[in-house]
């Protein structure tokens, strides 16, 4: 097992595979960096170096009771680029994992990165403010919490149902994969997993949109139910100058899943560009 220590004395574990140029794929709520399993097989045979880690809280990482802001996740970040010495590496983000990309721009500066992509992504605010009249809704996000401390797993396993698009995607995942993502999701502290919530539903990261001075890519499906594409990622590529939105007509959040080979073939045409 490879870990890096965090400069607040945690660890977080994390893979390397493959040979080529590097790029990290930071995962997704409540998930660990195993939800990548598709895109890690495509990028190493298209001949990148993949690599994955677990944010803490969730996976093989620490389980600490506090630290869950996106400040702590982007200097989490920048501590594992810093222990591979990567020079140069390109950042592809799955939902609450574009949000470490967005802040770990804004707090680290774009020297060490090449490309970004936020897939089914967070950024730029989904909370609904006067000044960002399309977002949820505070109490969608105070409900979610409700429901995990009430059944942590019954809730996981109903929310992988929306995730995933069961019952309205037209190429749904196996009984399998909700099986793997719901072994994925009970791996997190049950704290991590509700301080999370507020973590990805109530951060501002407009404020670090500048902080995108390189390429970016932006990913999301137009049936996305659990980050809805007008907030999240017709918003970003709005504010991002020269970003590329790309939509997924129909796919559901989870698209990772539900259309891997599309997204792998994106991915690799978008990272071979750099």
């Amino acid at each position: 097992m490879s870990v890096v220590q965090t400069r607040d004395g945690k660890t977080l574990h994390y893979k390397v595979m493959g040979e080529g140029a590097p790029v990290i794929l930071i995962h997704g709520w409540p998930l660990t960096g195993d939800m990548w399993e598709y895109q890690t097989v495509a990028l190493v045979e298209a001949g990148f170096q993949v690599i994955t880690y677990d944010r803490r809280g969730f996976g093989h990482s620490s389980h600490p009771a506090t630290g869950y802001d996106y400040d702590v996740f982007a200097d989490d970040l920048a501590d594992l680029i810093d222990h591979l010495a990567l020079p140069k590496v390109a950042l592809v983000g799955f939902s609450m994992g574009g949000g470490e990309i967005a802040r770990y721009l804004g707090r680290h500066g774009a020297a060490r990165v090449n490309r970004a992509a936020l897939v089914s992504s967070v950024v730029p605010y989904l909370l609904k403010t006067d000044d960002n009249p399309g977002g949820a809704d505070a109490s969608v996000f105070d409900g979610i919490k409700d429901d995990l401390r009430a059944d942590r797993f019954a809730f996981l396993q109903e929310f992988a149902k929306q995730f995933y698009g069961v019952g309205w995607v037209t190429s749904p995942v196996s009984k399998g994969v909700m099986d793997w993502s719901f072994a994925l999701a009970i791996m997190a502290s049950p704290i991590a997993t509700i301080a999370c919530v507020d973590a990805f539903g109530r951060t501002d990261f407009r404020p670090d949109l500048p902080g995108f001075t390189i390429p970016t890519l932006v990913i999301h499906g137009t049936a996305d139910k659990t980050v809805p594409i007008d907030p999240s990622g017709r918003a970003a590529a709005a504010g991002i100058p020269g970003a590329q939105l790309i939509e997924y007509d129909g796919e559901p959040h989870g698209l990772f899943a539900t259309a891997p080979d599309r997204l792998n073939a994106d991915l690799i045409a978008f990272l071979r560009a750099a």
